[in-house]
């Protein structure tokens, strides 16, 4: 589990590509005090599994599915990384909980200045968008934001100095891909409410629907 609270931004120091996974080492320095084999780090929202490490990177190992996912896919070495380390239970959740599961993409469509803040508009797909909601939260790229605005087809954030500083969102341009994580009570609830129907009733066999269908 993560907060959405980027500790620093990586850089891809190689990545070696199968036919549909990947093996990708990362730079990196704070995120990696303390890190263990095994330790789970938030890569551009993505949950990966530290399979390598030394004092200046790590490498991960990157699956079909989560290629498929997320932008992942599309990272160059060179590429910058919004990185998180898991959440600690003695740490403050100032951002929310985020699982680092990847419900799909986003691509920004519009980036505008008012005074000190940049406005963010992301298009994405109704799956996705259903999740969203005004003041609600959003994990963009492993940062988590407040919704500004949402209506049928994009929805918008509103970044703050310290926000551009510390994570990539802004060194993206007009028509690039984000990863996006919807806040997580929202499926659980849909989940419950389906959960919770009452189910359709069952037709039972009688020897009058035996007779109307030929069989007796």
């Amino acid at each position: 589990m993560f907060t959405g609270l980027i500790e620093e931004i990586g850089e891809i120091k190689s990545i070696e590509k199968g036919t549909k996974s990947a093996r990708i080492t990362i730079k990196a320095e704070k995120i990696l005090e303390g890190t263990k084999l095994g330790d789970s780090i938030s890569t551009n929202g993505v949950c990966l599994t530290v399979t390598e490490f030394n004092k200046s990177s790590f490498s991960v190992d990157v699956m079909a599915e989560t290629i498929r996912k997320s932008n992942l896919g599309k990272l160059k070495p060179g590429s910058k990384v919004n990185l998180e380390r898991a959440l600690r239970l003695s740490d403050r959740l100032g951002g929310h909980i985020v699982s680092g599961h990847i419900d799909g993409g986003g691509t920004i469509v519009d980036l505008y200045n008012e005074e000190n803040a940049t406005w963010v508009s992301i298009e994405t797909t109704t799956d996705i968008l259903k999740y969203i909601v005004h003041k609600g939260s959003i994990t963009i790229d492993g940062i988590s934001l407040t919704v500004a605005y949402v209506d049928e087809n994009i929805f918008k954030v509103s970044i703050i100095p310290h926000t551009k500083g510390e994570t990539t969102l802004l060194m993206k341009k007009i028509g690039d891909e984000v990863n996006l994580e919807c806040d997580m009570m929202a499926k659980y609830v849909e989940k419950i409410l389906k959960s919770s129907e009452t189910p359709k009733e069952k037709k039972s066999i009688s020897m009058d629907f035996l007779q109307r269908n030929g069989f007796a």
